[in-house]
């Protein structure tokens, strides 16, 4: 498993990436506007996708959305990767992703990576919560995938 980077100077690869990441996002639908990416690639296909939207460089925080269509592919290099980018490389002092009340997975993981969670009625609609999960720089350095 490997992963790519797309941006601004890879526009074609950036849309194809965050097209595949909406694509798995139930709502998501519209898409995303000025966002980076990083895709993971598995014997030559595109098995998940980062993209990295809604920075605001003032208050050093950026949102995330991922999806994936294999459960490999949160390995510790992707992991370095995906949060290597807001923390070492644009500076952020937080990351913000949000996520259905009704996806189990993301939330586990979500959890078991230490974001903290805040749970928003009808964010989602009438009849859907959302949870923003947020992750501080100082936590990511503390995550025990960066102690080796």
């Amino acid at each position: 498993m490997r992963f790519v980077w797309a941006g601004a100077a890879n526009s074609e690869t950036n849309r194809t990436i965050a097209d595949f990441v909406a694509a798995h996002i139930a709502g998501c639908g519209r898409g995303f506007a000025d966002f980076t990416t990083m895709g993971v690639i598995d014997q030559g296909a595109l098995v998940a996708g980062v993209v990295f939207h809604n920075y605001v460089p003032e208050a050093g925080v950026i949102e995330l959305s991922a999806a994936s269509v294999c459960k490999r592919w949160l390995t510790r290099q992707v992991l370095k990767g995906m949060f290597g980018y807001p923390f070492d490389e644009l500076g952020c002092q937080m990351v913000a992703l949000r996520v259905s009340e009704h996806n189990a997975g993301m939330i586990a993981i979500a959890e078991r990576f230490g974001f903290s969670s805040h749970r928003i009625p009808r964010l989602r609609g009438r009849g859907e919560a959302e949870i923003i999960f947020t992750l501080t720089d100082n936590d990511w350095r503390a995550h025990p995938v960066n102690q080796r």
